[in-house]
């Protein structure tokens, strides 16, 4: 537990590490992670239909995947705070994750791949809030925007190893879902591995924030431990341009029910995707630290144009679709943790990051049971619902800059 979670004098315990090297061996974890998560989540679509999903139950299964990976974190979070366990809570998270892809490969049935997807998720949602706290202690030497930046450019780098590797087996098998899955434990082993080292060079990550924020000017009191209010409105528009964000399982599965890809090559958009990913994580990074939070309005112009481009009839115009969600992933899983961190004070963060999760998880299984159910009954009106909540999406953020100003 830190000094400042038990209520022990404040001291700056030594680290062995600087706080860009921790950064990078974070990113590291990310992307050995990435590996073998991404590597799974390229091929969930096409692997669901396999077993006889239909396109509801494949937007239902993985919006609600994604809203346990985030609704849990109303649990995690709190608990990473209240405990101070952010390490333990993270092994644990991983390991829950590099478990269930491996077994998720020998699923034979469909509720049991149902399962599997959803608990790779919960291992997300229980290492999140602790992670990222961990992390949001290093990016205060280096700039919030840049440090998140990195960590997720490298993560990306894993998120285009995993499903160029799935499809490279996928292809050497004859599309056997078993052993392209099944290799995907060794990648496990390491994140394992390195996160134990990790953890015993920097066994208190938050002496990183402690030194400028003695030198910073003092930040406003938030009272009673609650959150400030500028992260609730933040947390409100977040929520709404997550809402009509469709997930990769049911861009993957309309290509491949429509014929407009094989599903050998899912996995090879995907990487692209996480590629694009990558770069679009760096730039608004690096704006964010130059600009702040008004470089979030690219992500509901994004959003909103996935649907109509990913939903069409046409290989390359899907496959455009395709790579602009990748960049529309690359600011939420980027820029939108680094405002959180600027928003709330260290003691509190944990807490913020699984209440702000947990808000957008209500948005994302909305998110998917809306495109998984409209998607089944009318592509136009797909589009036009998805387009219409991201300029909702849009005006709300325009009206809460003020208040974060």
């Amino acid at each position: 537990m830190s000094p400042v979670a038990s209520g022990e004098p404040e001291a700056v315990r030594p680290v062995r590490m600087g706080p860009w090297r921790f950064v990078v061996w974070f990113g590291t974890v990310s992307l050995l992670a990435d590996v073998v998560y991404e590597g799974a989540r390229s091929i969930t679509g096409p692997l669901l239909a396999s077993l006889g999903a239909s396109a509801l139950l494949v937007g239902v299964v993985t919006g609600a995947g994604e809203a346990a990976a985030l609704g849990l974190r109303l649990v995690s979070g709190p608990l990473a705070d209240r405990t101070g366990r952010f390490w333990g809570l993270s092994i644990a998270g991983y390991a829950l994750t590099v478990v269930s892809v491996p077994m998720l490969g020998v699923a034979g049935a469909l509720w049991a791949a149902c399962v599997l997807v959803i608990a790779e998720r919960v291992g997300k949602a229980v290492r999140s809030p602790a992670k990222d706290t961990l992390l949001s202690h290093a990016t205060a030497a280096t700039g919030r925007g840049r440090g998140f930046a990195v960590h997720e450019a490298m993560d990306q780098i894993g998120a285009l190893a995993g499903p160029l590797l799935v499809a490279g087996m996928l292809a050497l098998t004859g599309g056997d879902y078993g052993p392209a899955l099944g290799v995907l434990a060794v990648p496990g082993v390491a994140v394992l591995g390195v996160l134990v080292w990790l953890r015993a060079r920097v066994p208190d990550p938050e002496a990183y924030e402690r030194e400028p924020e003695a030198a910073a000017p003092a930040r406003p009191a938030t009272g009673n431990g609650r959150l400030p209010r500028a992260f609730w409105t933040y947390a409100g528009f977040t929520a709404a341009t997550t809402t009509g964000f469709a997930t990769f399982g049911l861009l993957s599965y309309h290509l491949v029910e429509r014929h407009l890809l094989a599903a050998a090559w899912v996995p090879v958009l995907y990487a692209a995707a996480m590629a694009v990913d990558a770069v679009a994580a760096l730039v608004t990074g690096w704006l964010y630290d130059r600009y702040g939070p008004r470089v979030l309005m690219a992500l509901p112009v994004l959003t909103a144009a996935v649907a109509p481009l990913a939903f069409t009839g046409t290989t390359t115009i899907a496959v455009a679709g395709s790579l602009v969600w990748g960049a529309a992933m690359g600011i939420q899983e980027s820029t939108l943790r680094a405002t959180v961190a600027d928003l709330v004070p260290s003691g509190r963060r944990a807490t913020a990051y699984g209440l702000f999760a947990g808000v957008v998880g209500v948005a994302s299984l909305a998110g998917g049971a809306l495109t998984g159910g409209l998607y089944g009954i009318s592509i136009p009106l797909l589009i036009t619902v998805v387009v219409a909540v991201q300029m909702l999406a849009l005006a709300a953020l325009a009206a809460l800059r003020p208040a974060r100003g």
